[in-house]
């Protein structure tokens, strides 16, 4: 059985979307991320790619339609938060038809446990037409990150935390990864960014941008919280022999006195547009001129992610593709 997971640039059918509805989720900001998250779907939606905006319920829905256009399709789904990312379904290559994956999900690590959230992955793939196969490790999809060629990235901080997978030695998680994904090789960075919410994601941290080529940021300036970690990413992908290509890092970031974990990796690719998050720093139209560079098949936009951000992710976490039939 050949099983590959394609890279996140190839041909996409569809994109699936989370719409925000939990009022303590984002205490002071669920309006605002709402309208965020709308203006995200409507630009790709305008881009010519179709949207699958999942809502929670009628008040949620029409608060939704309020927001976007026609070329948005709404779909009512029971989910708790909407980072699809993480608890939708991932797709494969087997043996050249679209297949489904599913991993074991305990709430980032028994932190954020909501009803709907461990089931909705699986809802979707049924929905979709695709056969589904489970696995028991616990894997979120903003975890890893696939260069479409069998290699993928991830952080110790997060597939080897004791709260995800105690039981499973490095070794038997990548051969897990390669049974269920494909991903024959693992590039293996240290800790993710400072206060993430999901234990250091690597989609906050580096994303392949073709194959052997990943985007980390660089510190900007000399009170970015995250320097060190960017310098040993750099490090550790370059050792290994992959391609690193430098984009400016938002800096520090704060909220409350409290560093957020601001990225501009979370960048969402779709077939015609990709997505950078903005945060109102001076850094912003750098960070999407130097991803744009990387792109040049394709337009690159950034929207305001300053309200997303609030509720621990970005547009990437909010989201999941669907890759076309042919793959």
């Amino acid at each position: 059985m050949t099983v590959l997971m394609p890279p996140e640039w190839a041909p996409q059918d569809w994109l699936w979307i989370g719409f925000p509805h939990l009022v303590e989720e984002w205490p002071g900001f669920l309006e605002a991320t709402q309208e965020q998250i709308a203006a995200f779907a409507n630009a790709v939606a305008d881009s010519g790619q179709a949207v699958r905006l999942l809502v929670r319920d009628e008040a949620n829905e029409t608060r939704a339609r309020a927001l976007v256009s026609e070329a948005v399709t709404l779909e009512r789904r029971v989910y708790g938060d909407i980072w699809l990312r993480d608890t939708g379904p991932l797709i494969v290559s087997e043996n050249g038809k679209r297949a489904a994956r599913r991993f074991g999900f305990n709430g980032w690590g028994g932190k954020y446990q909501m009803a709907g959230d461990e089931s909705i992955g699986a809802e979707l793939a049924r929905d979709a037409g695709l056969p589904l196969k489970s696995s028991e490790m616990i894997l979120e999809g903003g975890a890893v990150d696939g260069d479409g060629t069998g290699l993928c990235v991830t952080t110790e901080q997060c597939l080897l935390n004791p709260n995800r997978n105690p039981g499973m030695s490095r070794a038997a998680i990548e051969a897990e990864l390669k049974r269920t994904l494909g991903f024959g090789r693992v590039l293996w960075l240290g800790d993710g960014l400072i206060n993430d919410h999901t234990d250091g994601h690597v989609d906050n941290l580096a994303r392949f941008v073709g194959p052997g080529r990943l985007i980390i940021p660089e510190a900007t300036g000399e009170d970015d919280p995250n320097a060190a970690i960017y310098a040993d990413a750099r490090r550790r992908a370059e050792a290994l022999g992959v391609e690193v290509v430098t984009i400016p890092s938002p800096g520090l970031v704060q909220h409350d006195g409290q560093i957020e974990p601001a990225s501009y990796v979370n960048f969402a690719i779709t077939t015609h547009l990709v997505v950078v998050p903005t945060f109102g720093m001076i850094e912003d139209a750098l960070a999407v001129e130097a991803i744009a560079e990387q792109f040049p098949d394709r337009q690159t936009i950034g929207l305001p992610a300053d309200a997303v951000l609030a509720g621990g992710g970005g547009f990437h976490c909010a989201s999941q593709q669907m890759p076309a039939a042919l793959i």
